[in-house]
């Protein structure tokens, strides 16, 4: 496995993943808008965004991060293909995200978790993050 900062030639090869991914968690399977244009969503906005590729090269994993109206750093749309969790792919996907928010000069890493995904509960508690309010997580780094 190899994690790169995302290029448009795996736009639809990572759609694809995390459509899979929501659907494999029993979820009506959606598009999040964002993914039709990382470039505008994130890296112009001044915020990376990576992909995890496995030796194929095609997409396995991604996350990103983006800051809200507070300036607060929030992980977004850490995912990892169904048949391949629980081998560390979330997990060096978001310890690559972290690194990058404490290079960047962030103290702070917040995520919001979705009530329906309950691997996310169980997932980040594991990594260090504790519940500040409701459905959100915080880690200092």
């Amino acid at each position: 496995m190899r994690i790169i900062s995302f290029e448009d030639k795996y736009r639809d090869d990572m759609i694809f993943m995390v459509l899979g991914a929501k659907n494999a968690l029993g979820r009506v399977p959606r598009l999040n808008e964002e993914f039709l244009n990382i470039k505008a969503s994130y890296f112009d906005k001044g915020h990376p965004f990576w992909i995890a590729l496995d030796e194929y090269d095609r997409v396995i994993g991604c996350i990103g991060t983006r800051e809200d109206e507070e300036g607060n750093l929030f992980l977004s749309h850490l995912y990892v293909k169904y048949d391949l969790k629980r081998n560390g792919i979330g997990s060096k996907l978001l310890e690559l995200a972290e690194n990058s928010a404490k290079e960047r000069g962030y103290k702070e890493v917040h995520v919001h978790l979705g009530k329906d995904y309950l691997e996310s509960h169980i997932f980040y508690p594991k990594h260090g993050y504790t519940e500040y309010k409701e459905l959100y997580m915080k880690k200092s780094i």
